[in-house]
């Protein structure tokens, strides 16, 4: 492993004015110029090295990875799920626009991608510009949720994601959704949880709608809503998360019965809101804490 340090000497630069001819050291009325110079040493200590991997080694394969166009189009039309497909840079405008409107209709994700990240990938240069990502984890539609509700005897209690895209934060809010009861969560594109049902619908909007038709009330998150412990939030119930930066988008926040708002100790410090995982635990424990009460 290299060391850099750096080490430094002075050195006197002889200066001469434009009326005087002699060097430094013979005019008194000139000051010495003292210059610090720095030299890099570069040092190497046999300390040990990090391994690393050889740009011409493929990357460990995902067992989920289907690649080629036919195996890649059979797999979209199956219907048996996709979360996401990889179209490689430069593929032919009329084959890209194929794939990506077969990849729209199964509901999943694409992504353009050097040629070169799909030979790794895949461990082969027989990729034929298109891989794709099958689901790990079997979904489940909306109609499934409320049956499921229905069978346990319980108002329905869901969760709607309207464009969470971190995948930590939407495993952590499946996480908090699953401890404090909920029956499941309602992804636009993709997602997964092992314990969990989880629903993928084309739209957000569309799927509240439907969710309204058939009583249940529908929140979201915002900063401008009714403080949270202020709602009765008992009863058929869904609550939308918005994305990390933008939060609930517009369209979909006016489709909602209500808005509620975590109130914050400590305005003015430049902090103003709560990360979206977060704001769901709190939110889902409310929710989970007053149909306890109403139980009781």
């Amino acid at each position: 492993m290299l060391y850099f340090k750096m080490s430094y000497h002075l050195q006197i630069i002889p200066v001469r004015g434009p009326e005087c001819g002699a060097p430094f050291g013979g005019c008194a009325q000139h000051l010495p110029v003292i210059q610090r110079k720095e030299k890099i040493i570069m040092e190497e200590k046999n300390q040990p090295r990090r391994p690393r991997r050889s740009p011409e080694e493929p990357l460990q394969k995902n067992e989920s990875l289907v690649y080629g166009k036919n195996p890649v189009t059979e797999l979209l039309k199956s219907g048996s799920g996709v979360d996401t497909v990889l179209i490689a840079e430069g593929m032919a405008p009329a084959v890209g626009a194929y794939y990506t409107a077969l990849a729209k209709e199964a509901g999943a994700t694409v992504k353009r991608v050097h040629p070169n990240k799909l030979r790794l990938m895949t461990g082969t240069e027989s990729h034929q510009g298109v891989a794709a990502f099958a689901s790990e984890i079997e979904y489940v539609t909306v109609d499934d949720l409320m049956a499921e509700a229905k069978d346990k005897g319980e108002a329905p209690f869901l969760v709607l994601s309207d464009g969470i895209e971190d995948p930590h934060n939407l495993g952590a809010v499946m996480r908090s959704a699953l401890l404090c009861g909920a029956h499941g969560i309602v992804i636009p594109t993709r997602g997964g949880a092992d314990r969990l049902p989880v629903a993928r619908v084309a739209n957000i909007g569309e799927t509240i709608r439907r969710l309204k038709e058939q009583g249940v009330f529908v929140y979201c998150a915002d900063m401008d809503g009714v403080s949270l412990r202020r709602n009765n939030l008992t009863g058929p119930i869904a609550l939308v998360l918005g994305s990390e930066g933008s939060g609930v988008s517009q369209l979909v926040k006016k489709l909602c019965d209500g808005v509620v708002r975590l109130d914050m100790a400590a305005p003015g410090t430049g902090v103003d809101s709560y990360n979206v995982s977060v704001a769901a635990g709190i939110i889902l424990y409310e929710i989970q804490s007053q149909r306890a009460a109403q139980q009781a």
